[in-house]
């Protein structure tokens, strides 16, 4: 609520005070559009954390502040550096750094990865344990970053994200204690969930405004941390609490919440590189250009894009925590229809060149 409230006041200031930059080639909307939105993403997020501190339920959590401590300072120089890249255009290199200060602001405030709950595979050396978990941050940031290209797209699949990543942290929970069910993952996913989702109805085609950098750099930040609060040993509990889950969850959940950006920008970096181009430049070659590309309307192009996420992540769940003789021949349908789905341009194209009855 507090998104939706709050962005349509940001948009205004966005129009009135932020620098209108010109509509670009690679773009699919045909007028300037502010870009503070995220602003109002950061501000319901840490609305969202203080209300849970002051509800007994999760006060387990706030026993030790210094995670959420953590977060609450990465979201501040997020919001710094977003904005002053929607004022100045910052450059990549200036951007890159930021995020590493990010990054490092959490490994400072205890979360680190130095474990993951399958078989014993540990990160001994306190030096890689950093590297790992600035890494994991400054991807996932960037993986976020790439996939915000259509009205509605990283704010829609960040909320598929975040739902199907609350519902297995709660459940989790349930299993590790069972007095106390509050789990810092669930919490950085539900007010994650409640954020994104208010300020999806402002940004869906045709958006009235952008997240911007801020917004995307603080899904990225919220998702990995998520993420590492979940695989590694991060609030001083043991590495291997989750003995009896299927071990290889905490690590494939989270990478499959987000698989789309993260394969986007594994893409995209082949392809620039290959191009002698900078990893960061833009282009015109990520997974919605070639959906559009392929005969999908930008707005189709997004609802495809929906399905697959909610496909994915939901996947991974569903197979692990229900009875699997139901739910993998549902995938599967589920898999076979959203595939048909979306390759029924091409298909449309095959039909007509064959001449069959019913071509147009």
């Amino acid at each position: 609520m507090t998104s939706y409230l709050l962005t349509p006041v940001l948009r205004v200031l966005g129009v009135r005070f932020m620098p209108q930059l010109p509509v670009r080639d690679r773009d699919f909307h045909h007028k300037p559009t502010p870009k503070l939105g995220g602003v109002a993403i950061v501000g319901a997020l840490y609305l969202g954390i203080s209300v849970a501190q002051q509800m007994s339920f999760f006060s387990g959590i706030f026993r030790s502040p210094e995670p959420i401590q953590g977060v609450l300072i990465a979201l501040a120089i997020i919001l710094v550096m977003g904005v002053l890249d929607d004022l100045i255009d910052l450059r990549w290199w200036a951007k890159l750094i930021g995020q590493v200060a990010v990054g490092l602001v959490i490994v400072q405030h205890g979360i680190l990865l130095k474990a993951l709950p399958v078989g014993s595979l540990h990160i001994d050396s306190p030096a890689l344990q950093v590297f790992v978990t600035v890494l994991v941050i400054v991807g996932t940031m960037n993986a976020i970053n790439f996939v915000d290209g259509l009205d509605g797209l990283a704010a829609g699949i960040s909320a598929i994200g975040a739902a199907t990543f609350f519902v297995y942290s709660y459940l989790l929970a349930t299993r590790v204690s069972a007095e106390d069910y509050a789990n810092f993952s669930a919490l950085l996913c539900a007010v994650l969930l409640g954020a994104t989702l208010g300020f999806l109805p402002h940004n869906f085609q045709p958006a009235s405004i952008f997240m911007g950098e801020t917004g995307v750099l603080a899904i990225g930040l919220l998702f990995a941390v998520a993420t590492l609060a979940v695989t590694g040993d991060v609030l001083g509990q043991d590495a291997f609490r989750f003995r009896n889950v299927p071990a290889f969850m905490p690590v494939i959940l989270p990478v499959a919440v987000i698989v789309l950006p993260y394969l986007d920008l594994l893409l995209s970096v082949i392809r620039r590189t290959a191009k002698r181009k900078s990893p960061f430049s833009a282009d015109r070659g990520h997974i919605h250009h070639r959906l559009v590309d392929l005969g999908h309307s930008p707005r189709a192009v997004v609802l495809i894009l929906y399905l697959w996420a909610a496909l994915v992540a939901s996947g991974v769940v569903v197979i692990s925590l229900s009875d699997r003789r139901i739910a993998i021949p549902l995938y599967v349908a589920a898999f076979i229809f959203v595939t048909f789905v979306t390759w029924l341009p091409m298909l449309k194209r095959a039909h007509g060149k064959l001449g069959l009855p019913g071509a147009k």
